[in-house]
């Protein structure tokens, strides 16, 4: 028996602007034709994602990813991560 994998979608993370002082960071986060604008305060561990179409496949996702790599961001900067899922 094959089991089929699990299908994917690259998610495209921009940080925008990014402040150590108010532990935050917001950027947008783009996969297919879905795009979203992000706050996350790394010292409260709150993510926010606007506009509420479609959050909920990338919100814990794009929280993951934050988590792992927040103090590697940068402003400016471009990155990507894999979902699970097909968006």
């Amino acid at each position: 028996m094959s089991s089929k994998p699990l299908p994917t979608t690259t998610a495209y993370v921009r940080v925008l602007r990014q402040s150590w002082q108010h532990g935050k960071i917001e950027g947008e986060v783009t996969a297919n034709d879905y795009q979203w604008e992000f706050q996350w305060n790394f010292r409260g561990g709150k993510l926010s994602v606007r506009p509420s179409l479609g959050r909920a496949l990338i919100q814990e996702p794009l929280g993951r990813f934050l988590e792992q790599r927040d103090y590697q961001l940068e402003p400016g900067g471009d990155y990507s991560f894999t979902i699970r899922a097909q968006l």
